[in-house]
């Protein structure tokens, strides 16, 4: 089974508006819900879980009546950072999900995901035993100088690099002991932490899958007029 962990649990606070980012309607429809459309549409994915927000559960429920998103099963509260919200999501599937059961990972303010990126980073935890998605590095990398912050003397060669985001899978046995492990440890769940950064903590070799430059993060007001441009956005047919 392939168990899809959408994580919107953040309050937002940095769009500046007065209701939680994944809940802002784009053409009369929430965010999170162009998120969830994507798992529901993927014939890999076969139930949806959603940490959610509290004082939000009705609403999110009530929009998976409306839009038809019939794989959602489970709705959890987030907690207090994001590596709690999803060891939340992750917990709760104890005695549900089995130990080579596959669980993606993903940002429900990431609006845009890819069938292929989807099917790929599914097809590379089922070989692998998790699977991450990556794209390379396009632009020059250069390190501060501690002597002189408006300097630089090194660079990072970016063919050394990936950027990583989600959708992230990996088998349920290793993520749901991986969890108790580090908050046991409190090993690799604070600030920035995610779980690809925290399996990596824990010893755990990553594997890349493919990923794609539309798959962003709706983090401010600009990220959000991008997302409505490529909705509008019709592909030149000629283009292979």
């Amino acid at each position: 089974m392939n168990i899809a962990l959408i994580i919107a649990g953040g309050s937002g606070n940095r769009m500046g508006q007065d209701i939680p980012k994944q809940f802002i309607n784009v053409y009369d429809k929430p965010v999170l819900i162009y998120t969830l459309e994507g798992f529901q549409k993927h014939p890999m994915i076969d139930a949806i879980e959603v940490v959610c927000l509290d004082g939000w559960h009705d609403v999110l429920w009530a929009y998976a009546h409306q839009f038809n998103i019939s794989k959602l099963k489970w709705v959890v509260s987030g907690g207090h950072t994001g590596q709690e919200s999803i060891r939340n999501g992750v917990y709760n599937l104890e005695g549900k999900a089995g130990g080579d059961d596959i669980i993606i990972v993903h940002d429900g303010i990431r609006p845009l995901v890819d069938a292929e990126v989807l099917t790929d980073v599914i097809n590379t935890a089922m070989k692998y035993g998790n699977g991450v998605t990556s794209l390379p590095y396009n632009e020059q990398i250069f390190i501060v100088n501690p002597d002189d912050p408006d300097t630089t003397k090194q660079y990072i060669p970016r063919e050394t690099l990936r950027r990583v985001s989600t959708p992230q899978a990996y088998k349920y046995g290793r993520l749901d002991s991986a969890y108790h492990e580090a908050f046991e440890k409190e090993i690799g769940i604070y600030g920035s932490a995610y779980t690809n950064t925290m399996m990596v903590e824990l010893g755990e070799t990553l594997h890349f899958a493919a990923g794609s430059d539309k798959n962003i993060k709706l983090t401010t007001k600009d990220d959000l007029e991008l997302f409505k441009g490529y909705l509008k956005m019709d592909k030149d047919t000629w283009l292979k």
